[in-house]
């Protein structure tokens, strides 16, 4: 069976058995003759069959999970098969070898032969298939996994994705306590609750000000809230718009909001600002934003420092970590691949341990996770302890030490070799039967772990974590190691995206296209006043009165129209991002623009998506290869 394709898009199909050639020619699709380089992978469709039945083959290209700035005509009218074979079945790829189907935007999900989802990897025989675009990893830098001779770990809502509702709320009711029971705050803070979903991640807090900020990419400010009160546009502009010097938007003065785990102090400062406003007095004389906010962190440090939080989790890891049963099986493709792995933690090992053990420990027949360290079968190196960001500096000068799994204890090292014990002539040897080929350290620096697993170059490392700050920004900018950050929100806002592309892809258009028909109308007639009044200048009076009256009265006309577009449109911008969270809308997204955080991803994350173990439905060693870019002066003419 040949397939020939021409340059006006006619397929011809010859179908040859024993007797004479069938040949079959398909009409002239809906593409125009002329190449263009798409945006988005393009996905095709080769149907095979046996000759005896007659079809008609089919060709269709998808476009991804987001909209295009083609017609819908384009996106949507396709070709299909007119009869089926007993033979025949359908294969579809993108072009970096991602396997996709049309159903992709359903999220569907991976179902192996014993029925429990998400379980399935790429190396098993049910894997390497269908990926959903809830699930598939998204590429900023290219990577090839061929060069990758390591890959790390962080464990707190990397390996380990906490429950918000349980988690946070139980970080929420710890800070509360501390705060009243330690700080001196009223006993009325004791009553309030916590909304779990109101806070995101990319938000700045203005200490000064009691401001909660969403900025876009060139760090403007477009979305603010004064505790929970919306702060109106002309008080966005007076604050944050006329200053002689551009705002950094850093600390000492302001606090990003750039991990899962700062969501719940976030929500309670903005509470407080709320309850200093509506209720002089009652917080003690001299307390400030600032202080609020310097007492709200104070708290949260005592809860993770007395041990509350950590051992709520230890009594009961289930009820506030969701189980990943992917995890396993992709540590040990990983392995398999000849690849080390490695995890680096902030957490101590008896915290660790405990955590691990649930993820990838055996399970009893009731389900527990008796503790034990069985877990460490699937790394080469465990850092507990260690200090993130400053671990990734290799100027730190922090002292490795070895970690005893059985007691916890410490012992010194000479860069990760055993030392002798004083009274012995030779270093302690691990108890019998228990599995060396794991070392668990505490503390240290990157220069220890490089040693460690004897990497030759940092690009040959990619390490996954949550924290764009301590895990993914120092890892790549000082070090040079490949990245990849998780984004558990991802998923749903995918998803989301793919359900209003249809319908914000209308409405943008139509919009962009009044607004830009207006604004050039009204530059229009602006030039010709202004020509107008530069003659009258030098010419007298060529012009009437009468004249001048009339276009001065269309423009204001315009202007009149303008403004209401301007108002529709900011009405139905609104009403999208609210789909996305009722109070800071799209996570990646500020108006139009990328926003902070999507800046951040895009510049310091080589790739991202909503789970670490999104890792085990691509090959280890997949070539990961980004979408190309384009610029404002390119996209009208390149981009479909």
């Amino acid at each position: 069976m040949y397939i020939y394709v021409s340059c006006n898009c006619i397929a011809t199909l010859r179908a040859f058995d024993s007797h004479s050639p069938l040949i079959l020619t398909v009409p002239k699709c809906l593409f125009k003759p002329k190449m263009r380089i798409p945006r988005r992978p393009v996905t095709f469709y080769i149907s095979h069959i046996t000759p005896k039945f007659l079809f008609v083959p089919v060709f269709s290209f998808h476009f991804g999970a987001f909209w295009s700035r083609t017609s819908d005509h384009f996106l949507h009218k396709r070709s299909r098969i007119v009869s089926g074979g007993d033979n025949q079945f359908h294969s579809s790829y993108t072009m970096d070898g991602t396997m996709v189907t049309d159903k992709t935007s359903q999220f569907r999900h991976t179902v192996c032969k014993d029925g429990a989802q998400d379980a399935c990897i790429w190396s098993s025989p049910e894997g390497g298939h269908t990926i959903e675009i809830g699930k598939q990893i998204f590429c900023n830098r290219s990577l090839n996994m061929k060069n990758i001779v390591a890959v790390g770990f962080d464990m707190d809502y990397t390996l380990a994705q906490y429950k918000p509702e349980t988690f946070e709320s139980l970080a929420y009711v710890g800070t509360i306590k501390k705060l009243v029971h330690d700080l001196g705050y009223p006993s009325e803070l004791l009553e309030w609750s916590f909304d779990w979903k109101y806070m995101v991640r990319g938000l700045v807090l203005d200490k000064k000000r009691g401001n909660i900020l969403k900025m876009d990419r060139h760090k403007y400010v477009k979305v603010a809230y004064h505790g929970f009160r919306e702060m109106s546009k002309e008080d966005k502009v007076g604050t944050y718009g006329h200053t002689l010097t551009r705002d950094a938007f850093d600390e000492p003065d302001y606090a990003l909001i750039d991990t899962l785990f700062s969501l719940a102090e976030a929500y309670l400062f903005a509470q407080l600002v709320d309850f200093k406003d509506n209720n002089p007095g009652k917080i003690r004389e001299g307390t400030d934003y600032p202080s609020m906010y310097k007492d709200v962190r104070a708290a949260v440090d005592l809860c993770h420092r007395d041990g509350t939080l950590k051992q709520m989790v230890a009594r009961d890891p289930k009820r506030y970590i969701n189980e990943d049963t992917a995890i396993v099986p992709m540590l040990k493709m990983l392995k398999a691949s000849g690849r080390a792995t490695f995890l680096v933690t902030n957490s101590l090992w008896d915290y660790t341990n405990v955590v691990m053990n649930f993820l990838c420990g055996t399970r009893a027949p009731d389900g527990s996770s008796p503790c034990n360290v069985d877990w460490l079968q699937y790394f080469n190196v465990v850092i507990t302890g260690s200090a993130k960001p400053s671990f990734f500096h290799e100027d730190n000068r922090a002292n490795l030490f070895e970690v005893d799994v059985e007691s916890g204890m410490l012992r010194n090292t000479d860069n990760g070799n055993p030392m002798p014990q004083v009274g012995s002539i030779s270093p302690r040897l691990p108890l019998k039967g228990m599995d060396t080929s794991c070392k668990v350290f505490q503390g240290g620096s990157v220069g220890h772990l490089h040693k460690l697993l004897s990497i030759a170059s940092s690009s040959q490392v990619l390490y996954v974590g949550d924290h764009i700050y301590g895990d993914i920004l120092r890892s790549k900018k000082v070090l040079g190691w490949r990245t990849m950050l998780v984004v558990p929100e991802l998923e749903k806002e995918v998803q989301l995206l793919c359900e209003l592309r249809n319908t914000r892809k209308v409405t943008h258009q139509l919009q962009y296209h009044l607004l830009q028909l207006l604004r050039n109308e009204s530059d229009q007639i602006e030039d010709k006043i202004h020509h107008l009044k530069w003659s009258l200048k030098f010419d007298g009076d060529n012009v009437g009165e009468i004249e001048k009256q009339r276009l001065s009265s269309k423009i204001n006309d315009l202007e009149s129209q303008r403004e209401q577009v301007r108002l529709q449109h900011q009405q139905a911008q609104r009403e999208c991002h609210q789909k996305f969270h009722k109070v800071w809308g799209q996570l990646m997204k500020t108006g139009y623009q990328n926003s902070r955080f999507a800046h951040q991803v895009e510049r310091f994350a080589c790739l991202y998506t909503g789970q670490v173990s999104n890792l085990s439905l691509y090959s280890p060693d997949k070539y990961y290869r980004p979408s190309e870019d384009f610029m404002p002066h390119e996209f009208d003419i390149l981009a479909l």
